[in-house]
């Protein structure tokens, strides 16, 4: 396999049904570099966890359109609102999050995630039950998709008939995290990710100033109204917060669930093991977080300074992809990589990345799909893949299929 086209194989649609393969011939060079401008490519768990840790590695949107790359900023910022704080460094990135994160757990809303729990279980026995007397259904659109969704809607206070508006507003968004997407289609890409991050913020906009008049027991209202030792967010940062938190809130979830309902009807031993054992589900998740991860790859970092890594200095300046995926199925770092085992003793995987930029919705997204799988597997009578592999989405950063035929003899 040619180096010179590795960076195409990358984000190449014919292989997301399988990209191991050309994860593991990446990780034969840990540090690639193919054209003159082009990213610094890292596939190595140890590198990539040095550098998620970083603070010479940047997010913010400004330092990577310096490097010739303008990527999401560019989207975020003509679409009418400013960069979320996933795109942004210290200190601006760590006020606003602290912000958040005051409003979506600890210390201040300690049980806001856990109290959704029987919530979570109403919505997934609605969404089961819904299947009726079929044998046969699509687990993304009927179940994987509509359940996040929901969840994300319900805590940040968006009234449950507005839910359906959302999927027009959200796939061209995350489209646009897709590098070939980008160098494809690419102004068509960007005035549609610009459209619809537009009406969206114009219609949080709108809920916003409800909150601001009359505060309820959501999210929403939480960021509206904070007034705590970081201050308050501008109404802006409230709406650019809003949309991560939207789309964050449910896109990752999704591919999680449909990856791991696919990999556990591939491994029916182990799904028979969770069926008898819900409590399983806690392990189960976080293998898959190793083992198909949703976030593949990180392509929006800068490096600020010049910084060596494994002999090779990556110059100041320089755009680095981190492929998370290729690191969690490192063999410097995980004995048999390539096999899926819940009972690993030590999965500290890379699916929700790590350092202060590290998944901000991590818990939502475990009790989540922990909930669903044990739910799907005590629920579904014999149930079975109808296409393997499925069709996927073409996106070489969330990684997960389009639809997910599955086969059963009735509900239990």
């Amino acid at each position: 396999m040619p180096h010179t086209s590795m960076l195409r194989q990358i984000t190449d649609f014919a292989n997301r049904a399988d990209p191991y393969p050309v994860y593991e011939e990446l990780r034969r060079t840990p540090v690639l570099h193919e054209e003159e401008g082009g990213p610094y490519i890292i596939s190595s768990y140890y590198d990539i966890k040095a550098l998620l840790h970083d603070p010479r590695i940047s997010s913010d949107a400004r330092n990577l359109a310096a490097a010739g790359e303008d990527e999401l900023g560019q989207e975020e910022e003509t679409g009418g609102l400013p960069p979320s704080f996933l795109r942004l460094d210290p200190p601006e990135h760590d006020r606003l999050r602290r912000i958040a994160n005051g409003a979506f757990g600890p210390p201040h809303r300690p049980r806001r995630i856990d109290g959704l729990r029987s919530d979570m279980r109403e919505i997934v026995t609605e969404l089961i039950d819904g299947f009726g007397d079929a044998r046969q259904i699509d687990l993304v659109d009927q179940f994987a998709y509509p359940f996040p969704v929901t969840v994300i809607c319900r805590l940040l206070g968006v009234p449950r008939e507005d839910e359906p508006r959302f999927r027009a507003w959200v796939d061209p968004l995350v489209a646009s995290l897709d590098p070939a997407t980008r160098e494809g289609a690419e102004a068509d890409a960007q005035k549609t990710a610009q459209e619809a991050r537009m009406q969206l913020g114009m219609y949080l906009a709108g809920l916003v100033e409800q909150r601001t008049k009359e505060p309820r027991d959501d999210l929403l209202s939480d960021l509206v109204n904070s007034r705590g030792p970081d201050g308050s967010m501008t109404m802006m940062e409230v709406l650019s917060t809003s949309v991560l938190l939207l789309i964050a809130g449910h896109e990752t979830t999704v591919n999680l669930i449909s990856n791991g309902m696919l990999t556990l009807l591939r491994h029916p031993e182990i799904l028979r093991r969770l069926r008898e054992d819900p409590g399983l589900a806690v392990n189960i998740v976080e293998e898959l977080l190793r083992y198909e991860p949703p976030v593949q790859l990180v392509p929006q970092r800068t490096c600020i300074a010049d910084i060596e890594v494994r002999g090779v200095t990556i110059p100041k300046g320089s755009r680095i992809w981190l492929v998370l995926a290729a690191g969690n199925r490192d063999p410097e770092r995980f004995k048999k990589p390539e096999r899926f085992d819940p009972d690993r003793g030590d999965i500290q995987h890379l699916g929700f990345g790590s350092g202060i930029h590290s998944c901000f919705g991590a818990p939502l997204a475990r009790l989540e799909t922990q909930i669903a799988l044990s739910e799907l597997a005590r629920r579904l009578d014999n149930p079975r893949l109808v296409e393997d592999p499925p069709p996927y989405r073409q996106n070489a950063v969330l990684r997960g299929p389009r639809h997910l035929d599955v086969a059963f003899d009735g509900l239990r």
